[in-house]
């Protein structure tokens, strides 16, 4: 017997990512359908979704920093939100003015955070002469 059922020999350990991507879809879609004064719930729930899609690729090792994965996720969403925003004028019946402002905001704030990231992952790198 194991001490930790479920899990290989060579993954010692599982990733928590699920259930940050679930729970932020979730607080997308609550904050996107009720809308008004539940929109920053939504802006909160796709930053909560940028920040675990960032996690999983640094984790897996399809990203070796930080700051150019979230200025990438978050300019992609940043892109998207705006198309939908540009698209919510001609079709009102499918309430896109409220999903492109959430993942514009949420796109905007990510990529703010990926210059913040650069500056403390180059802030705290020692130099060498």
């Amino acid at each position: 017997m194991t001490e930790q059922p479920g899990l290989s020999e060579g993954y010692r350990k599982s990733s928590p990512w699920p259930v940050f991507v679930a729970l932020g879809l979730a607080l997308t879609e609550f904050g996107v359908f009720f809308g008004g004064m539940f929109i920053p719930v939504g802006v909160g729930g796709i930053l909560l979704l940028e920040g675990s899609v960032v996690g999983i690729l640094r984790e897996s090792g399809y990203a070796s920093t930080l700051w150019k994965t979230a200025l990438g996720v978050g300019a992609f969403f940043a892109l998207f939100g705006g198309v939908l925003l540009a698209f919510s004028a001609q079709s009102a019946e499918f309430n896109l003015y409220t999903r492109g402002l959430a993942l514009l905001l949420g796109g905007v704030v990510a990529v703010v955070g990926g210059f913040a990231l650069n500056v403390w992952e180059f802030g705290n790198a020692e130099v060498t002469p």
